[in-house]
Order: C-alpha cells, then sequence, then structure tokens
C-alpha cells in the first residue's frame, strides 16, 4: 500500500503544519508527522481514541508550557538523565545549527498546557533562552476551551 508520504516529500517544518491548518487538515498533519519522523505513533492512536479539537499553529511563550517527560521524579513520563541530556544536547546543537523543526503538540487542560510531543525540543530551546515558539493545541472537551488561548496569542490557523 502506497502512503501519502512516500509521493509527497513531507518536511514536517512550522511553514508546512501552517499551510496544513490553512487547508483545514491540521490534525491529518499531527498524525503524518507522530506516525513518521515525529516517532510517537502511540500518542497518535491516542489522539484518535476521541473526538479533539485543534488550534494553531500559534506563536506561544515556552514559560506557559510544562513538560511531561524528563529526568524530574514528578514527571508523568519520566526519562532518567543518562538518557535525556544526551537527547538535549544533540537538539541544542541542532537548533544552533539552523534545523528547521516542528511545532510542539500540546494539550490543552483544565486550563494548563502540557506538551504531549515536543519535551526534549521544548528544553533544549529553553536551555538556548529561546523565549517563544510555535505549538500545535489540542483539546478533548471543547473546542471554546482554545478559543481564549487562540485569540491571544499571534498567528493562528484553524481552530
Amino acid at each position: 500500500m502506497k502512503l501519502l508520504t512516500d509521493t509527497i516529500q513531507m518536511k514536517f517544518n512550522v511553514d508546512e503544519a501552517i499551510q496544513f491548518a490553512k487547508q483545514g487538515c491540521l490534525e491529518e498533519w499531527v498524525h503524518l508527522f507522530l506516525k513518521t519522523i515525529g516517532d510517537n505513533a502511540g500518542l497518535s492512536e491516542g489522539l484518535k481514541i476521541q473526538k479533539r479539537y485543534w488550534a494553531g499553529p500559534l506563536l506561544m511563550p515556552l514559560d506557559r508550557l510544562r513538560r511531561c517527560c524528563g529526568p524530574e521524579e514528578n514527571m508523568e513520563y519520566y526519562n532518567p538523565s543518562e538518557s535525556w541530556e544526551p537527547h538535549i544536547i544533540s537538539f541544542c546543537q541542532l537548533l544552533q545549527e539552523g534545523w528547521d523543526y516542528a511545532p510542539l503538540i500540546v494539550q490543552h487542560h483544565e486550563a494548563e498546557l502540557i506538551i504531549t510531543d515536543g519535551n526534549h525540543r521544548h528544553e533544549a530551546m529553553r536551555r538556548l533562552n529561546y523565549k517563544e515558539y510555535w505549538v500545535i493545541l489540542w483539546d478533548s472537551d471543547n473546542p471554546t476551551e482554545l478559543d481564549y488561548t487562540f485569540e491571544t496569542s499571534n498567528w493562528g490557523g484553524e481552530r
């Protein structure tokens, strides 16, 4: 079976996500990203369990986002320092070399913004003193919950 990604050269960067959003295909872009270069098929499958509402890409302050993965003991997805640090160092190097990378994928849940894909990228950007970056927001319950975040951020694609 031939896949769309076999015939189209996907870049999986912010500009491409914006173009998909403008066409009303943001959710499709997210799943293509997660199931290929994003290497997070589990999240993709989990997102398909129920209806999700999407907004973005949006330019958001990094300090508003909460990681759910890392070496801290309170993380939902604990990642030991021996594994975490090499990834962060590698991502820092890629960013300094001009890496054109994907938006972070962030869940809006009870007024909190939780990074569900991009925890390593977020930490690398934080260490390099980035103040903001592009995110794709999703919510499980209500699209109006995304409205405030959407309207108080910079550019947005689909809601």
